[in-house]
């Protein structure tokens, strides 16, 4: 019968937050959980319910580097949905991009293992997921 959802897949929504310093380091957490544990990453995770992907990226921000923002402080770069970006299931997220002060500390919470300012051009390999990419994106979005 047309019409019918038996392929469709479980999607996790989430949103990861590019937080660039004004002299170009990029905030980058250690995880501390699989899937690429002792990986660095991006700061991100899952969309509560009732909670907008920007919403999720200015919590998830704070709880893993201790960094505050305001929502419309942050820049859309784009949409991940790629099919196996993520080895637990389909996942899709929303990217934004943050510019910060210099001097913004960050310390690692919640599920990170350490929070740390890298220059963008000299990130540790490999990067988690696909934030590899999704740093070149924002890189290229950087006025």
């Amino acid at each position: 019968m047309a019409g019918t959802h038996e392929n469709h897949a479980v999607i996790r929504y989430t949103a990861d937050v590019v937080a660039v310093a004004d002299d170009g380091r990029v905030l980058l957490i250690e995880r501390g959980w699989p899937p690429f544990e002792n990986h660095w990453a991006l700061p991100g995770g899952h969309v509560d319910e009732g909670e907008t992907s920007r919403a999720a990226a200015v919590r998830e921000l704070e709880e893993e580097t201790g960094v505050h923002v305001a929502e419309d402080t942050l820049r859309l770069i784009g949409v991940w949905d790629q099919p196996g970006r993520d080895p637990r299931g389909r996942y899709v997220t929303v990217a934004y991009l943050v510019t910060l002060p210099a001097d913004t500390q960050a310390t690692a919470g919640d599920d990170a293992r350490d929070a740390r300012w890298w220059p963008l051009t000299e990130l540790p390999q490999p990067l988690a997921f696909d934030h590899a990419d999704i740093l070149t994106a924002a890189a290229a979005s950087i006025p």
